[in-house]
């Protein structure tokens, strides 16, 4: 489930140049959105490259229809009713909600408004938020006080129809946002200038996106010179930790955890941003939960890192080095079946086994060495439902 943080940054922010900080601390961070009001999409857009949401009132609604969007300025990517309207509690909530303005304004289409800010201050607007959900693409629901927002209700009630945002001011309420119910909001609309906060939201934001894997132990059988093969070095964008690597193998059941090089050694620097993986054929992992060739790694790609508990994160791929290099085949077996990869025959590439990081050239029958393992086929990097062989 892929997850949002969207930035409040409207007038009641403060002036420009305190919504300008607040704005440049969120592209820094690497928010997904910037709520704003409509005479400032054009000066965001100027900042950096960031989707922006910009409050429509109604007084906006009526100038777009007596002058069209034609003065020069910027579009938003998503309009926003509820502002100084019925969703802030500026205008009081009709007892018959097809009487709402904002709601009418929301129902005429993407040219108006696709989304709805809302406070919930009662069982009214929350049952105002459900009405909005029903024709915007965007329902961002506030509370005044985090504990009494019925933010498990409006999951359960309006969660399909809408990507709906939940108002918060730290990271820890965007952690708890994202964890409700298990499915937790789509996203999180933040206000606040802690530009510490702010990156932490972000953090969170992508702790809640990524998967965890089982990784399971798999008992060496057989560690074979195999001659020379084209093998891949992925260079990755990002340094990563001692226990970290990533999964490739020959088949995609069975992917071999390949640790990066991280460990000095006497005959080479360490590479932290660096992964020995393996020859062109091999599978690799991405973060949406696929797999890729090797070979087709180039620089701009996402590759899926991983430590050895099985927390995964997303790197972007630097650099791809195809170089011809001595090999080894390894074959390992988890409960009967067995799986393999080729691997370059140096002491610099390590795997995790039970005795701890070991080199590939120590390897022997009998360790046992971490796996992910999934009984499914592949085709195109997609799991099917069909028998595909790989020996």
């Amino acid at each position: 489930m892929t997850r949002s943080v969207w930035l409040k940054a409207d007038d009641t922010v403060g002036d420009w140049e305190t919504r300008k900080r607040r704005i440049t601390a969120g592209l820094e961070a690497g928010v997904d959105w910037v709520l704003v009001d409509e005479d400032d999409v054009e000066k965001v857009r100027e900042l950096g490259d960031v989707k922006v949401a910009a409050f429509r009132t109604d007084a906006d609604v009526h100038v777009m229809e007596a002058e069209g969007d034609e003065d020069g300025g910027s579009l938003a990517d998503a309009y926003i009713v509820g502002k100084d309207g019925e969703g802030d509690a500026t205008v009081e909530l009709p007892s018959d909600f097809s009487g709402s303005a904002d709601l009418t304004t929301l129902r005429r289409g993407d040219d108006h408004a696709n989304g709805s800010y809302i406070r919930i201050l009662s069982k009214d607007y929350e049952s105002f938020a459900e009405e909005a959900a029903r024709d915007g693409d965007h329902t961002i629901v506030v509370g005044e006080d985090w504990t009494i927002i019925p933010l498990e209700n409006l999951i359960a009630r309006i969660g399909e129809e809408t990507e709906l945002i939940a108002g918060v001011t730290t990271a820890e309420e965007a952690k708890t946002a994202f964890e409700t119910l298990e499915i937790g909001s789509d996203g999180v609309l933040l206000d606040s200038d802690d530009h510490d906060e702010i990156r932490k939201t972000v953090e969170v934001r992508d702790e809640a996106e990524r998967e965890s894997l089982d990784l399971v132990w798999a008992e060496i059988q057989e560690v074979e010179r195999t001659g020379m093969a084209d093998r891949v070095c992925v260079d990755t964008g990002s340094l990563m930790e001692h226990d970290e690597g990533m999964l490739v193998g020959s088949m995609s059941r069975g992917l071999f955890f390949v640790h990066a090089e991280t460990a000095e050694s006497p005959y080479v620097a360490s590479r932290p941003f660096r992964v020995n993986a393996g020859a062109v054929h091999a599978y690799a992992r991405t973060p949406d939960g696929g797999t890729t060739y090797l070979s087709e790694l180039e620089s701009g790609d996402e590759v899926q890192l991983i430590d050895t508990d099985g927390h995964t994160r997303e790197a972007i791929v630097g650099r791809v080095k195809i170089e011809k290099r001595p090999m080894f085949r390894v074959v390992a077996d988890y409960e009967g079946d067995r799986v393999a990869t080729l691997l370059q025959n140096a002491e610099t590439i390590k795997v995790p086994t039970k005795e701890g990081r070991t080199a590939v050239t120590d390897l022997e029958p009998g360790d046992e060495v971490l796996i992910y393992y999934e009984d499914t086929a592949r085709h195109f990097g997609e799991a099917v439902e069909e028998s595909i062989i790989e020996k």
